[in-house]
């Protein structure tokens, strides 16, 4: 079979679609809501976290799906969209940011299922001793093996593996809800004993890269969007993919609130799901959100590990990105980008090693990582519906997708300042490097480096990269 029939025999309906969505969104994050919330605020900050999340989230939902429509010639929509909006270099730097956030939220999946293991087999420890290293390592490149027999093949795993890992996370939400003790529940309502509006803000800001985390792959139908069997389906699973997550991950922290005090739902072991349904069924119900666990975070896995090297090969393809990242094989997969997706993934993996917190360090660092490439995505989406490009013959529809694009700017910048100063710097300790693979690419096209406006972006990324690395010697960051 020629690559171009392979990649024929492909194609994606929105059943499949809306699967990858929630499948890429449905990982480890929702496991470990009950304690990451807890830690941070009670029932009305959680309420109100979730609600600018929800909406936020919607809106750039919205943009990805406005987009796919308003243009449908650009695949691999992260990425596609920074480069036509703001350039090559700023293309190139939402490519790589978008291909290591999703590379380290790998990272996060297996640190989870060695932690999830480790109740039982002590020497998995919490995810990031030797022993988890050296097994997830393998794990790595087992499910590599599988992705390089075809796109197809593993994406119908991914449907029939979504399925499978919604089943606990349903049946966790009914025994919550109908176990729900109103007295706990009330007096988790507030997140502390001060309930001024300066408390409650800082107790939402906690949250929102938890909340960026869980809803990171809410662009996956457009990352696939060359997929697509037909292009109104990429907009279509974007959105009824988003709002069935929320409303499941809504659902997970709120009720865990009825199940156990804030500061035992706080001091909880992650994955807190095990220990919240284990207070109301007893140890079976660990046992059970452990299996279920497993099954999903290897799904999401699966996803995030085409889409990492789905955004590189298009970005190849577009001479963003060195040659060699173009090489797929016969059943049309990017190979030479699925291999260094690998071994991000296996390198940053030994990094946890030295981590003394390691699922909620990669958690954090992968949602930094994000924020980028989503910032450029949503700005570009209000660029086009300022000048009124491409609303020639369908002027109607401009001024909701502004208003919508605008929120979903908004958002995403307000997400760079809850992030922190210290995961920015971070973000660009990874960022910065990467600017080789951009050089690369210039010099074999023969084209000069950088521009001035280039030279002057990449000269800020060194900066704050210095500055991410003399934090992390000083002691200043902490990984």
């Amino acid at each position: 079979m020629t690559v171009t029939e392979a990649k024929k025999s492909q194609q994606m309906p929105l059943l499949t679609l809306t699967a990858m969505v929630v499948g890429s969104m449905v990982g480890a994050g929702v496991f470990s809501l009950p304690r990451n919330f807890a830690q941070a605020t009670g029932v009305f900050g959680a309420i109100v976290a979730w609600a600018i999340a929800g909406v936020g989230m919607l809106m750039l939902a919205f943009v990805f799906q406005a987009l796919a429509v308003r243009k449908p010639e650009l695949d691999a929509g992260v990425y596609a969209y920074a480069k036509a909006g703001f350039g090559e270099f700023p293309g190139f730097f939402s490519a790589f940011g978008y291909w290591a956030s999703a590379c380290v939220g790998n990272v996060s999946y297996w640190v989870l299922i060695k932690s999830t293991l480790g109740t039982v087999i002590p020497g998995l420890g919490e995810g990031n001793t030797v022993l988890a290293v050296a097994i997830s390592a393998v794990g790595v490149w087992a499910f590599h093996y599988m992705i390089t027999r075809g796109i197809k093949e593993a994406a119908a795993i991914n449907r029939i593996v979504t399925v499978a890992k919604l089943v606990p996370i349903l049946l966790f939400v009914v025994i919550i809800a109908v176990a729900l003790e109103a007295d706990v529940f009330s007096a988790n309502f507030w997140g502390g004993s001060e309930r001024s509006a300066g408390a409650l803000f800082e107790q939402v800001r906690s949250t929102m890269l938890v909340t960026v985390f869980v809803f990171l792959g809410v662009e996956g139908a457009s990352v696939y969007s060359r997929y697509a069997r037909k292009r109104s389906d990429v907009g279509r699973a974007t959105v009824l993919g988003f709002l069935g997550v929320l409303a499941l991950f809504a659902s997970v922290t709120l009720l865990s609130y009825g199940s156990l005090p804030k500061d035992d739902l706080a001091g909880l072991r992650q994955p807190s799901m095990m220990g919240v349904l284990e207070s109301v069924v007893g140890t079976w119900g660990s046992a059970f959100i452990g299996v279920g666990l497993i099954v999903s975070v290897l799904g999401a896995y699966l996803a995030w590990t085409l889409m990492a090297a789905e955004v590189l090969f298009v970005a190849a393809k577009d001479d963003d990105m060195p040659r060699f990242l173009k090489r797929e094989n016969r059943q049309g997969v990017p190979i030479a980008a699925l291999i260094m997706s690998s071994t991000l993934i296996t390198a940053v993996l030994f990094v946890t090693l030295f981590s003394d917190d390691a699922f909620t360090f990669t958690l954090k660092l992968c949602s930094s990582l994000s924020l980028i490439p989503y910032l450029l995505a949503a700005a570009y989406a209000l660029r086009i519906g300022v000048r009124g490009e491409t609303y020639e013959h369908d002027r109607g529809r401009r001024g909701k997708e502004v208003a919508f694009a605008a929120v979903a700017t908004l958002y995403t910048a307000f997400l760079i300042f809850a992030a922190g100063i210290e995961f920015l710097l971070l973000s660009f300790i990874i960022y910065a490097p990467g600017t080789i693979l951009f050089v690369m690419a210039r010099r074999e096209q023969g084209r000069r480096v950088f521009s001035a406006a280039e030279l002057a972006l990449f000269i800020l990324a060194v900066v704050l990269a210095v500055l991410g690395v003399l934090g992390l010697a000083t002691g200043l960051i902490v990984i």
